[in-house]
């Protein structure tokens, strides 16, 4: 992984990006968004992850996040990758899927030859991360995060899309908790 973007200091926050293997549009279905909103619930409770805004499109997510305690963003980060592969996998092979074989031919070849890989590969190796240090780069970041769905015609309206935290920004209830940021 390069180290171009890996979140280096402790306590930054940062913009985040993970995606999954050949950009495979995997959340296009409720119970794979499902595992990765709870996903993000546990880690905010359970594992120190702080979350300012994020969404969820068909293939990749978003974050502006950071790590609060003596745990550090990139373990969250890692332990989030791992878990929600597994959760993945197990929904694509118990679930309903009519794209079952060729999903997990995709993810079982992304691994084949890596042998950290014991069966299938769903998230690109690594993340992107670039620390916040500005009001202006935040705003910027901020405002990238929520119109995705905009610009990828999904929505209209940023608040208008439910896996996103746009709703929370419009004073509203998101389907995650967030602390709000504070951009003058």
């Amino acid at each position: 992984m390069s180290n171009q973007y890996q979140a280096r200091d402790p306590e930054g926050i940062y913009f985040l990006t993970f995606t999954i293997v050949d950009w495979v549009d995997i959340f296009t279905r409720s119970s794979y968004k499902e595992i990765i909103i709870n996903s993000l619930k546990y880690c905010q409770s359970n594992k120190g992850l702080t979350l300012y805004a994020y969404c969820l499109m068909t293939n990749h997510i978003h974050l502006i996040a950071s790590a609060s305690g003596d745990v550090k963003l990139f373990e969250i980060i890692r332990d989030f990758k791992k878990f929600t592969n597994r959760a993945i996998i197990e929904e694509i092979t118990s679930g309903n899927e009519s794209r079952k074989k060729w999903l997990l031919n995709k993810f079982e070849f992304a691994g084949k030859y890596l042998t950290r890989i014991e069966n299938y590969k769903v998230w690109q190796d690594g993340y992107h991360a670039v620390e916040l240090t500005s009001s202006d780069f935040t705003f910027q970041k901020l405002n990238y995060v929520h119109q995705n769905p905009v610009r990828a015609g999904i929505v209209s309206e940023p608040e208008h899309y439910i896996y996103s935290s746009a709703t929370n920004y419009h004073g509203l209830t998101g389907l995650i908790e967030i602390e709000l940021l504070d951009i003058d």
